[in-house]
């Protein structure tokens, strides 16, 4: 057994901190206990770590994220940008360095295949556990349809183990979910708005209602959550009232504010991924700099009121084509825009694991659940952007298996 003692304790249910708190892992890595170390009852032969000094967390989970991108560019989307068996392994180098900057769990929301998830479970590579989309879907001319823009369309599959994602009209667009389901799939993910790009805004609708409902009824049908890439106008009226289980961006919804109460009450969570539109306000191309800069204010307008309204916002960067291993960095973000240090260390615990659908397991440090934890050298309460301070991040462990561990060594 392994025990974390006299640490501060932030168990990511939004309760105050613990100072001098113990956590037990048992052998099967799973929390044995936790609470004041007076109430905690080490058994003799367990191992003791003294974490005096330091922040205990629940292992970080990112809602919203793509490990297999690394940019924009139409040969990289296309995949054709290196050899198959090198994007492989950068692939995995950047699972293993997300793991070791503290986040134990990852929602890939496109592109990322099953095989990934089954080497991290198997043992083959470091890596958070994943929750994959495999293939998002949109209609011809959607975001999924990478055509360029004269025209042509994708020479080949940049990966044959994923579906093409393209689909038009209820019956084609069910067959899409079926395929996705069998290629691995645990949320379906489809967008139901654009952004950046001179044929499609954040406010063009993609889908009309009829074919969301399909895909939301379908999903359901399989036991698959639905993540909507929707920021605003009709596209995300639709998604919202078709009852899909989280909106990815949701940027505009602040201005119609009878959307948050359906959204409080049909538990629909938002991800409204900051990181991803400071990149693109900034280094996007010029549809997309003019459109993440206008409508900014409103975005932070839309998580206060979703806040107010009881909507559950949670933690995603969607920064992957950006920048990969700062994950952290949307929590910074999200205190920016209001946000509590601890209502954004919740956003990325204890809220985020129910925006999996893995509360019951993670996301919290409570008896009974993995033993996903996280030790950080100094206080996120009074600073949260030292989650970015790799060098501040003194321990990893997911599942009680432990990844980092530079306290024992100090």
């Amino acid at each position: 057994m392994f025990a974390l003692t006299d640490g501060t304790l932030i168990d990511g249910t939004g309760g105050p901190p613990l100072p001098g708190a113990t956590v037990l892992v048992s052998d099967d890595g799973r929390i044995e206990a936790a609470g004041p170390r007076e109430a905690v009852m080490l058994p003799p032969e367990c191992q003791v770590v003294d974490i005096t000094g330091h922040t205990l967390l629940p292992g970080l989970i990112d809602c919203h994220d793509h490990l297999t991108s690394f940019g924009y560019n139409l040969l990289g989307r296309w995949g054709l940008a290196e050899p198959r068996s090198a994007r492989v392994l950068r692939v995995a180098k950047v699972m293993e360095e997300t793991l070791l900057t503290g986040y134990t769990a990852i929602r890939d929301c496109g592109w990322l295949d099953v095989g990934y998830k089954q080497a991290v479970e198997q043992g083959l590579i470091s890596g958070p556990r994943l929750q994959l989309a495999t293939s998002p879907l949109s209609p011809t001319q959607g975001t999924q349809d990478r055509s360029s823009p004269s025209g042509h369309h994708q020479p080949t599959s940049p990966d044959p183990n994923l579906p093409r994602g393209i689909a038009d009209g209820p019956d084609d667009i069910r067959a899409m979910v079926r395929e996705v389901v069998r290629a691995g799939a645990d949320v379906i993910k489809f967008f139901q708005t654009g952004f950046g790009r001179e044929t499609q805004s954040g406010t063009t609708r993609s889908y009309n209602a009829e074919e969301v409902w399909a895909l939301v009824d379908e999903a359901h049908i399989h036991g698959k959550p639905v993540a909507c890439h929707a920021l605003g106008g009709p596209g995300l009226r639709t998604a919202i009232e078709a009852g899909v289980d989280s909106i990815e961006h949701g940027c505009l919804l602040g201005l119609e504010p009878d959307l948050l109460k359906v959204m409080a009450d049909g538990d629909i969570y938002l991800v409204p991924t900051f990181t991803v539109f400071t990149f693109h306000a900034t280094q996007g191309n010029p549809h997309a700099q003019a459109e993440a800069q206008g409508f900014r204010q409103q975005h932070i307008d839309t998580v206060q009121q979703a806040l107010s309204a009881g909507v559950k916002v949670v933690a995603g960067t969607d920064a992957g084509g950006w920048e990969h291993g700062n994950n952290a960095k949307e929590l910074e973000l999200l205190v920016e825009a209001g946000m509590a240090p601890m209502q954004a260390l919740v956003a990325a615990t204890g809220w985020a694991a129910g925006c999996l659908g893995l509360e019951e397991t993670i996301g919290t440090v409570e008896t009974g659940k993995f033993a996903d934890l996280v030790v950080i050298d100094g206080d996120p309460l009074a600073d949260i952007a030292i989650l970015q301070d790799k060098d501040r991040i003194r321990l990893v462990m997911k599942e009680g298996q432990v990844h980092l561990d530079r306290v024992s060594a100090a």
